[in-house]
């Protein structure tokens, strides 16, 4: 059964259209996230199922129920803010249980439910301080303590973590998971930070001016991204996106990246792309993620088709448990991730070998994948 069935959803402001015929499901014990650049339309979509903002035509279904018109209260939904929205004036645990209170439930089937979400959220030492004692981290797990003892068919989170540096972010994307993964709860989630998309969903709508662009799981938006918006949007590096030509080599079409100083990389087409839809005028786009660029001791050694080419190393960029080097190919900036212990050096030549089996293609008219 789905927990969330969105059907032609569309939001206007006056003549200004936010949201533009959005259709979703999510089903039971789901992890959805919505991603896309600021301005997109994430966060209105995500208040338009909590109930915050009316649609302007459409329908929203939770737990197969129609809540078109519905106030939030009556939506079984619970949500959590990135501003945490906690009393100041009560303690962790007046905080967590204060909406029970106000549905008459009994103190003692508070009191079980404040100790339950306490355990689960490592916050036991807490329920007696106030919000101005906790951290970032604790205040965000009450905000979550409090939602949680709701027990509501969706949780609604809109960006949690994008007040926490960049360590506590790390700590609290466990944290989620785990919780996602001991209470098999039905979440939607608000980012614009794709690592948190990518770590944390079952499945990733990505948004670009109010329009899906792709829905799919994380593996699926990673490998096969629909288009150049979400090519480039999701990974970091993002993926290596060249102008291309095809060209027909010994009665095979081919594809040519060009080079200044060295001469171009004829690569094979891609596996899986019909000549049949190879775009007419011959211009292609070229795309590869930075991990399947290596040298050639690196490359992945189930790869069934991996092509070599020398290049002139431009930027090092050691980075921990990778480095980052970056050359020119076709007029643009290629980054190759590679092991730590790589032997380059700027201003060397250097054999470099691409995993075909990852590499895509696009449309450069439409920007459609191929």
């Amino acid at each position: 059964m789905n927990a969330l069935e969105i059907s032609a959803l569309r939001k206007r402001y006056g003549a200004l259209e936010i949201l533009k015929g959005i259709n979703l499901t999510l089903e039971e014990g789901g992890f959805l996230v919505l991603v896309g650049p600021s301005g997109c339309g994430k966060s209105t979509l995500l208040n338009t199922i909590a109930g915050l903002d009316n649609i302007s035509s459409g329908e929203i279904r939770i737990g197969g129920r129609s809540v078109n018109g519905l106030l939030p209260s009556k939506r079984d939904i619970a949500m959590v803010f990135q501003s945490y929205a906690l009393y100041p004036n009560m303690s962790v645990a007046e905080n967590i249980t204060f909406g029970m209170e106000m549905r008459g439930i009994p103190k003692p089937e508070r009191e079980r439910a404040v100790a339950d979400v306490a355990r689960k959220l490592q916050i036991e030492h807490l329920l007696t301080r106030r919000p101005s004692q906790l951290s970032g981290g604790q205040r965000q797990r009450v905000a979550m303590g409090r939602a949680l003892v709701r027990k509501p068919s969706v949780f609604l989170f809109d960006e949690p973590l994008s007040n926490l540096d960049a360590k506590l972010r790390v700590d609290m994307r466990v944290e989620i998971k785990r919780l996602h993964q001991t209470t098999g709860s039905t979440i939607v989630y608000v980012t614009h930070d794709q690592i948190e998309a990518m770590t944390l969903a079952t499945k990733i709508a990505v948004l670009r001016d109010g329009e899906l662009q792709q829905v799919g799981t994380p593996a699926e938006i990673y490998d096969e991204p629909a288009n150049l918006f979400v090519a480039d949007f999701m990974g970091s590096p993002a993926m290596n996106l060249i102008d291309a030509t095809l060209i027909k080599v010994a009665g095979e079409w081919m594809v040519r990246l060009e080079r200044k100083e060295h001469p171009p990389i004829v690569l094979p087409v891609p596996a899986g792309i019909a000549t049949d839809r190879l775009p007419a005028d011959g211009k292609v786009i070229f795309g590869i993620r930075p991990e399947a660029v290596n040298d050639s001791e690196s490359i992945d050694r189930k790869a069934k088709s991996v092509m070599k080419f020398e290049a002139t190393v431009e930027i090092v960029e050691p980075a921990g448990a990778d480095t980052f080097v970056v050359i020119h190919v076709a007029g643009k900036e290629l980054t190759a991730r590679m092991r730590s212990d790589t032997s380059v050096a700027v201003g060397e030549s250097h054999t470099f070998a691409f995993n075909l089996d990852k590499a895509v293609l696009f449309d450069p008219a439409t920007s459609r994948r191929l």
